[in-house]
């Protein structure tokens, strides 16, 4: 029997993205959204308001990258979800990580986190049921510790997943079945 709890974002696992942007004066920002998803094969959607330095930036620089955090930076990732770039804008300094300029966009490429995703910003949607942030996807690139030939190893990656009800981060590691082939042994 299933027991009514609290109304949260109970969609689980909810990816940890790292929103990566230069400020104003070159500076880099960097921010933890869970909120975030593939809306196409090529477009990206982060459900950000505008109060966010980094919407801020990508608004100006009509670029940013979405990085997918790592076990191994998990205190990297939650430093940026929990420091504001509008009261500390050179927060990402004393992260310790490194970047590499985008030759594709212009922002910053976090060189640590093992897969980036360089985006050219489409629009922003601000009505009462708009994503927020919309880009497009111009430039896939995956750190060569986590490849297995031309093809992402999952399991190296070690990405990890925000936790809606207990406010945990979550290793994403296993692989239990095959897409597109499990379901086939119930079809008659």
């Amino acid at each position: 029997m299933k027991k009514n709890i609290k109304v949260t974002e109970a969609i689980f696992p909810m990816p940890v993205l790292m929103i990566a942007t230069y400020n104003e004066d070159g500076s880099v920002n960097v921010m933890n959204a869970a909120w975030g998803t593939m809306i196409d094969r090529d477009i990206v959607g982060l459900n950000l308001t505008e109060s966010h330095k980094t919407v801020q930036n990508i608004k100006e620089r009509k670029a940013f990258t979405v990085s997918i955090a790592d076990a191994k930076h998990v205190k990297e990732a939650d430093y940026f979800g929990v420091v504001s770039g509008n009261n500390n804008p050179n927060k990402f300094e004393s992260s310790g990580l490194t970047t590499t300029k985008s030759s594709n966009v212009d922002a910053p490429i976090i060189n640590e986190f093992p897969i980036c995703m360089e985006c050219e910003f489409i629009e922003y949607q601000s009505n009462d049921y708009g994503i927020g942030v919309v880009g497009k996807v111009v430039n896939v690139s995956a750190n060569e510790e986590v490849m297995n030939g031309d093809n992402v190893d999952i399991t190296k990656v070690e990405a990890i997943a925000f936790d809606p009800y207990t406010h945990g981060y979550y290793k994403v590691t296993d692989r239990v079945g095959n897409a597109f082939k499990a379901g086939f042994e119930l079809k008659k």
